[in-house]
């Protein structure tokens, strides 16, 4: 069409008529709507459809996308698709991981930053990763997220960070964002000032905050978020910032009723000793909030159970990441009426017949359990199965976890199991947990 349209510039001596122009109009729109119509101009979508694509488009492809014509590259630069940015930080030196490239952090620093919302980062173990983090934070001042995530994808290189240099990038965000709802910093080097900061900002917003293994931290900086944070909806901390005083700040009327509270409870160092929460601030927190779950994951040595399981607790999920005893896994049958899901990496060498029995007796609410390194006889096993019955509905146990015995052998067990269940079932060959 274009050296038609030249031939007839020179046939007419060099001049473009305006009737010209109006018939090159004509037909440039005449060919639009008909590729249109039949689907092979992309060119055309409106921005609406193509902010969908580009919302299922992996970022690299998505940038390489933009460069196709004017309005693809209007439609990359949409707000709607910088709200949501997982930063991949990783060094090749030391990880696998793909990694954001730096050009383009730094055209959404510069472009996109004041359209960011909800915000996370992964990174790596490097100390190199962890520090770039901490610099994209500190230019994060014309934002206001919602929610901000950081993840270390293996050990935890944010400590690894001066504590002032991640204060100060962390300290940018609550500041100016003033409208979080959902705060992830697990294992950093957060502290109560920061924390206090958090508040003053983003009190009236907070419903989220999981903050487990922050050696920072103290009871009184988590009692201040407690009081001041009257929306917290789920909460995670290790046990070590676990008090009287914040159950009881917890289950005050001007609370909104807490969802989730995980609890972490690990030990450091073999022998550590540990604190002991009263019953009557678990039922305080049972008044307030009847709904919520109580998840905690453990990981002791057997002989630093002693303050745990001795009175009642509304745990709801109960995780055992170590060996743990008879004796305990006793205790819990006795203590854990709202238990809902129970697992157990590891026992030992002694059957946990009379430990399940008991706890299917007690536990009505059981409805999920998952079994490692432990020993049950089949026919103790089938028995439990049978007093729980159909809301069993995770039922994951290792099939060296099963002894046969006079009653019931490996071959036969699962035809049992699957008739109290209502469904077929198998013992698992790996763990599922």
């Amino acid at each position: 069409m274009k050296r038609v349209f030249q031939g007839n510039e020179q046939e007419d001596g060099g001049g473009t008529s305006a009737g010209s122009q109006e018939t090159l109009k004509r037909t440039r729109k005449q060919r639009r709507e008909k590729d249109l119509e039949e689907g092979s101009s992309w060119e055309c979508l409106p921005q609406e459809i193509l902010l969908q694509i580009f919302q299922y488009l992996p970022l690299l492809d998505r940038a390489y996308a933009s460069q196709v014509c004017r309005g693809w590259n209007q439609a990359f630069h949409m707000p709607e698709l910088w709200r949501c940015f997982e930063f991949e930080l990783n060094q090749p030196a030391s990880s696998y991981l793909k990694a954001t490239h730096p050009d383009l952090i730094k055209q959404i620093i510069k472009r996109h930053s004041n359209h960011l919302q909800y915000v996370s980062f992964k990174v790596d173990s490097s100390r190199e990763s962890a520090e770039a983090a901490c610099d994209i934070l500190s230019q994060l001042v014309n934002c206001s997220l919602k929610t901000l995530g950081l993840i270390s994808t293996a050990r935890p290189s944010f400590m690894e960070l001066p504590k002032s240099h991640f204060i100060s990038a962390l300290t940018v965000v609550f500041v100016n964002s003033k409208s979080l709802s959902s705060l992830k910093i697990d294992d950093t080097p957060v502290d109560d000032p920061s924390l206090k900061v958090l508040v003053a900002n983003n009190s009236d917003t907070l419903k989220l905050l999981k903050m487990s293994s922050c050696p920072h931290v103290s009871p009184a900086g988590i009692l201040c978020v407690a009081d001041q944070c009257h929306g917290l909806r789920e909460l995670a901390l290790n046990y070590h910032l676990l008090s009287d005083e914040l159950l009881i700040a917890l289950s005050s009327e001007k609370h909104v009723h807490l969802e989730h509270l995980r609890i972490d409870v690990v030990s450091e160092n073999p022998g550590q000793q540990f604190h002991t929460i009263k019953k009557s601030s678990w039922d305080a927190m049972v008044r307030h909030s009847p709904k919520f779950n109580l998840v905690m994951y453990f990981f002791l040595y057997e002989d630093e159970f002693g303050p745990f399981f001795r009175d009642e607790i509304p745990v709801t999920h109960l995780y055992f990441g170590r060996s743990v005893s008879k004796d305990v896994l006793g205790r819990v049958g006795l203590t854990c009426p709202r238990l809902v899901e129970l697992v157990v990496c590891a026992n030992g060498l002694r059957p946990l017949d009379e430990e399940l029995i008991r706890i299917a007796q007690r536990c009505t609410q059981l409805s999920a359990i998952g079994l490692g390194e432990c020993e049950v006889s089949c026919s103790a096993f089938v028995e439990f199965v049978k007093m729980c019955g159909d809301r069993l509905t995770q039922l994951s146990i290792m099939e060296e976890v099963l002894v046969p015995d006079h009653r019931y052998g490996l071959d036969d067990i699962h035809w049992e199991v699957s008739k109290h269940l209502g469904r077929v079932w198998f013992p698992d060959m790996m763990p599922t947990w």
